[in-house]
């Protein structure tokens, strides 16, 4: 049988950090540790994106420009800016490297190759893939290993376990006063009745709800990460028997809903039409409760969206190369 090709991969971001992450994630689920590119268009130019056109200085025939050749077989972008950089990437490549552009490009389906948007955004087309859950760099492998060799803090304590991911402020959400005493409150339930807390704080999270969550985790001898050495995110929600999260970031959702476990989602003031179809996607599908101070809700199949895109970009770019005749 003849040897699949392997692919080379650029990331194109403008290095936004939630932008890379889902880029990482796909590329790095094809098995691939691609290149990192990032744009920089200064003004007039970062004001015309996503229609561009690019930034002339950083033009693919420029020495130091993040799209100067050799060309990868694959390019994955996502954000405003990169959308430009990406069509200039595969005319300068004349049509040879395959684009793919995560989230909705705002330009239309013709933007990439292939395009992938979450179920509660709006563009459709015969490119465009779509699922529930954002990619993102959270493997089965990863899990499986997390679980295998839990750190002792977290081995130690008794089932049932519920991780507590906690978010914080953003540009839809806040959390007031009231929404901290609520949070507090649920989860004084939910440990009073025998689940074993163990829990982490993000960049975002406030003082007042890191200090009001520590409280909880002290009265009821829960692990509550303290900030110190390396985020134990992956380990928490590898042994987690249900996943509490604060409904701020679809991404935090979505990595939990890899796991398999019931995902209690806490809703501070705000919100997002977009985000709140999100939630309704997985609550249909049985991943998502509303948190109430209590256990909801059964396992099941984890949600991998990140394995999805990952085999759909495969399959298109093998496509694209026996279309010119590489195959």
């Amino acid at each position: 049988m003849p040897v699949e090709p392997i692919p080379t991969i650029w990331v194109l971001t403008d290095g936004k950090a939630g932008d890379e992450i889902q880029c990482l994630g796909v590329a790095e689920r094809l098995g691939i540790t691609p290149e990192i590119r990032h744009i920089a268009p200064g003004r007039p130019w970062s004001w015309l994106m996503p229609r561009g056109p690019i930034d002339p200085r950083e033009a693919s025939h420029r020495p130091q420009s993040p799209i100067r050749p050799p060309f990868p077989d694959i390019v994955v972008a996502s954000g405003r800016r990169a959308a430009a950089y990406l069509r200039a990437v595969k005319k300068a490549s004349k049509g040879r490297t395959f684009t793919v552009f995560l989230k909705d490009p705002r330009i239309g389906a013709g933007a990439a190759d292939l395009i992938w948007v979450s179920e509660h955004d709006r563009l459709r087309g015969p490119n465009v893939l779509v699922t529930v859950t954002s990619p993102h760099r959270l493997s089965p492998g990863q899990l499986a290993q997390a679980r295998q060799s839990p750190p002792p803090a977290i081995a130690a304590l008794p089932r049932p376990r519920a991780a507590v991911m906690v978010g914080g402020d953003s540009r839809h959400h806040s959390f007031q006063p009231d929404d901290i005493v609520r949070f507090a409150n649920a989860l004084d339930a939910l440990a009073g009745s025998g689940v074993a807390l163990m829990g982490s704080r993000s960049r975002r999270t406030p003082d007042a709800l890191d200090k009001a969550i520590a409280e909880v985790f002290a009265r009821h001898g829960g692990w509550w990460w303290d900030g110190t050495g390396a985020n134990p995110y992956v380990p928490l929600l590898a042994n987690a028997d249900t996943v509490v999260v604060t409904a701020d970031s679809t991404n935090i959702v979505g990595e939990a809903a890899a796991t398999g476990a019931p995902l209690l989602v806490f809703e501070p003031h705000g919100g997002h039409s977009k985000f709140a179809r999100f939630l309704e996607a997985l609550k249909r599908q049985g991943v998502v409760h509303h948190f109430e101070g209590r256990l909801d809700g059964t396992r099941y199949d984890p949600i991998d969206s990140t394995g999805v895109i990952a085999e759909a970009v495969r399959q298109a770019w093998l496509r694209h190369r026996a279309e010119l005749g590489l195959a």
